[in-house]
C-alpha cells in the first residue's frame, strides 16, 4: 500500500491542507465501484496543480487517496457536518448528485470503514497534525488553509449556482477575525468574481477540529467553484490554464496577506 500523504515541510507560517485532490484507489476496493463511481467525478481537480508556487515555503499536506476510500474532510465518529441538509458521509453511498457510486451489495460495511479509518484517515490527520505542531513551534502561530473545490451546479447540495470564492471559519469560530477578514478583502476586490463567507460552505471537519484560535492554531476553508479553473466540470476535468492563472493571482494575494498578518497573532 503506497503512503495515504504526502508532505512538503517549509518554514512559512501557513499550511496549505488538500483532502480530496487524491485519486489512488486500492484496487480491492475500485472492484466494488460501479460505473458511476469509477468516474471519480467528486474529485478536488487540479487544486494542488492551482496552488502550486504560489507561496515560498509553505507547508503542504495531501492525501493520495480518493474521497470515495474515505472523506478525509469528515468526522471520524460519521457525524454530519451539516444536520438536515442533503450531503456525503465518512465513506459515502452515493455522488454529489445522490446516484450510487458501489455495486450492489458492494457498499462499505462497518469493519470496511473501521479499516480505511486506520489506513487512511487516521494517518492523514496524524501527519496533517504534526506539521501543525511542527509550524506552531517555529513561529508560535500556524494557519492552516485547507484547499477545496466543487463543481458549481449541484442541486442535490445547493440551489443556484455556487459563487466563485466560498470562505469557511464555522461562523467565525476557527480563525481570528483578521484571517477572515484578509481573505474577504482579497476576493470581494476580485473582479469578474463572486464570493460568500460561510454560506452553503461553513467549513468541514478538517477546519473545524484544528482551528482553535485560543491556542494559536488558526484554520479556514476555501472552497472555489470548478467553473473557475477547469474547462469543464465534467470528464476529463482539464485544466484551464489561462482561467487558473487569473484565479492564482488571487489565490496568491490571499496567501501572501494570511503570512504576513501571521506574527501579530501569536499568543
Amino acid at each position: 500500500m503506497t503512503t495515504p500523504y504526502e508532505i512538503h515541510q517549509g518554514t512559512s507560517p501557513i499550511i496549505l491542507g488538500f483532502p480530496h485532490t487524491g485519486t489512488e484507489v486500492p484496487p480491492e476496493i475500485a472492484g466494488r465501484l460501479n460505473d458511476n463511481g469509477r468516474i471519480l467525478a467528486d474529485t478536488d481537480w487540479h487544486i494542488h496543480q492551482l496552488y502550486d508556487g504560489l507561496l515560498d515555503s509553505v507547508t503542504t499536506v495531501r492525501a493520495t487517496f480518493h474521497r470515495y476510500v474515505i472523506d478525509a474532510n469528515r468526522d471520524p465518529a460519521g457525524v454530519s457536518l451539516y444536520p438536515g441538509q442533503n450531503t456525503t458521509g465518512l465513506v459515502p453511498e452515493t455522488d454529489f448528485d445522490g446516484k450510487p457510486i458501489w455495486k450492489d451489495g458492494q457498499a462499505p460495511d462497518e469493519a470496511d470503514v473501521a479499516a480505511r479509518l486506520r489506513d487512511f484517515h487516521a494517518p492523514y490527520h496524524a501527519a496533517l497534525a504534526a506539521e501543525i505542531e511542527r509550524v506552531r513551534g517555529l513561529h508560535g502561530v500556524a494557519i492552516l488553509y485547507d484547499c477545496h473545490s466543487i463543481r458549481s451546479h449541484i442541486p442535490f447540495l445547493f440551489e443556484g449556482k455556487l459563487p466563485d470564492f466560498n470562505i469557511g471559519t464555522d461562523m467565525g469560530k476557527t480563525c481570528d477575525g483578521a484571517i477572515e477578514q484578509a481573505t474577504l478583502t482579497v476576493v470581494e476586490a476580485a473582479e469578474g468574481y463572486d464570493s460568500v463567507l460561510n454560506g452553503r460552505f461553513k467549513g468541514g471537519w478538517t477546519t473545524r477540529h484544528y482551528g482553535r484560535p485560543e491556542t494559536g492554531v488558526h484554520a479556514i476553508q476555501m472552497e472555489l467553484a470548478q467553473s473557475t479553473h477547469l474547462q469543464t466540470e465534467t470528464p476529463p476535468f482539464a485544466y484551464d490554464s489561462a482561467k487558473a492563472d487569473r484565479l492564482r493571482a488571487h489565490l496568491k494575494n490571499i496567501l501572501v496577506r494570511l503570512e504576513q498578518i501571521a506574527p501579530g497573532l501569536k499568543r
